[in-house]
């Protein structure tokens, strides 16, 4: 799953997607089912979600719907290796502290000996339409805190402070000095919905610290990042079904590390630093600064990935392998959603061929929904007071 930006700082919330029947929604089966099973299974499933329940999937549809999810998301350029995602089917998991002990054993499994492994790991829906189930708050397993500072600033990630100030409310204890790459707990929620925090193991998350192949100075910067993108508070949709908490992760493009998270004036806004070591005339635009400092902090994600041996995708071989999935698909009858400013990377897009190539959006499921902000903030409001 290279390249999914879904922790985009600059993209809007997507509307949930709408489907317009029980048909559409149950179609994927025919895929997990090209046999005389299908009507049988079909007939079970439509009851269940007549009645208010969620979809009766068995093990191996949810296997089949977490795989054409990600097939379907329309932000993602990574979708060749879509037949390779593990889905772990976790729907008997419902507490948080069962969830925390699961995520443990996810991240173990995608961290792996840094070759990466995607993974799905589905925990239990609502019980019941409009009910309860377990969350996770976290927008990615992985993520530094953001402090804020008495003077306005953020040591740290800025996008994370609203999350830091959660956790730190819910009784988090961060190192007696803070730094700007501290790993911020998980904060999980059962059906019960209060949140409940969970300090991660010391050195359980692999990190690789970044230094530039040919510029001894950079190492001095103290830059670092983690090796697993885990999204976590995207909902799964599959079968009329909504499962709130459904981790998911890929591997990173370098892009979204060297030309965002570390790149963004409202993330650690690194381009001014990186440009004044290089020497660079930052008097005005047209000097290029920001595009040779921007090259340097890439090529050092990308060198300082490889020298620690986990693996990541730089963009041009991203492009490459999303037109391949285009051929496959089209090959195979089926239409491709994609968004185009969320597939053409951010770092020298007209080199690559996604940039001339025409896309379309349109609404597919199985899949993977964002929750709007609206309903995020205030629910971490009302978590926050209840304890």
């Amino acid at each position: 799953m290279s390249g999914c930006p879904f922790h985009s700082s600059t993209s809007s919330t997507p509307p949930p997607a709408t489907f317009h029947s029980v048909e559409a929604e149950l179609a994927f089966l025919a895929e997990a089912h090209p046999s005389a099973a299908l009507p049988d299974r079909l007939t079970a499933v439509r009851a269940a979600l007549a009645a208010g329940q969620p979809a009766p999937l068995t093990a191996d549809e949810l296997t089949w719907a977490g795989r054409i999810a990600w097939r379907n998301h329309s932000r993602c350029i990574g979708r060749l290796y879509w037949k390779s995602l593990l889905v772990r089917d976790h729907r008997h998991l419902d507490t948080a502290d069962c969830l925390a002990e699961s995520l443990r054993e996810h991240l173990t499994l995608a961290q792996g000996e840094g070759m990466i492994r995607s993974i799905l790991t589905v925990f239990a829906p609502p019980d019941r339409a409009g009910g309860s189930a377990p969350r996770i708050w976290n927008q990615q397993l992985c993520a530094y805190a953001g402090y804020r500072q008495r003077d306005g600033r953020i040591l740290g990630d800025p996008k994370n402070a609203t999350l830091t100030e959660l956790a730190l409310a819910l009784g988090w204890q961060p190192p007696a000095t803070p730094s700007r790459f501290d790993l911020l707990p998980w904060i999980i929620s059962g059906r019960d919905g209060r949140p409940k925090l969970f300090s991660l193991p010391t050195d359980f998350v692999r990190e690789v610290p970044l230094r530039h192949p040919t510029l001894p100075w950079f190492e001095q910067l103290g830059l670092r990042w983690y090796a697993v993108p885990a999204i976590s508070d995207m909902v799964f949709h599959a079968a009329g079904t909504d499962f709130p908490a459904a981790p998911f992760n890929g591997w990173f493009m370098g892009t979204e590390i060297g030309a965002r998270d570390l790149a963004d004036e409202t993330r650690y806004h690194q381009l001014p630093i990186i440009a004044e070591k290089l020497g660079l005339d930052q008097s005005h635009p047209s000097t290029l600064w920001k595009d040779r400092a921007l090259i340097e902090l890439n090529a050092a994600v990308l060198y300082s990935f490889e020298r620690e041996g986990v693996k990541l995708v730089d963009h041009h071989t991203a492009s490459t392998e999303f037109m391949k999935f285009r051929e496959r698909e089209e090959r195979a009858g089926r239409a491709v959603s994609a968004r185009w400013d969320w597939i053409v990377p951010p770092l020298s897009p007209a080199t690559t061929e996604v940039f001339n190539t025409p896309m379309q959006e349109f609404p597919a499921t199985p899949n993977f929904l964002a929750r709007s902000a609206a309903s995020t903030a205030p629910a971490a409001e009302h978590a926050a007071g209840q304890n």
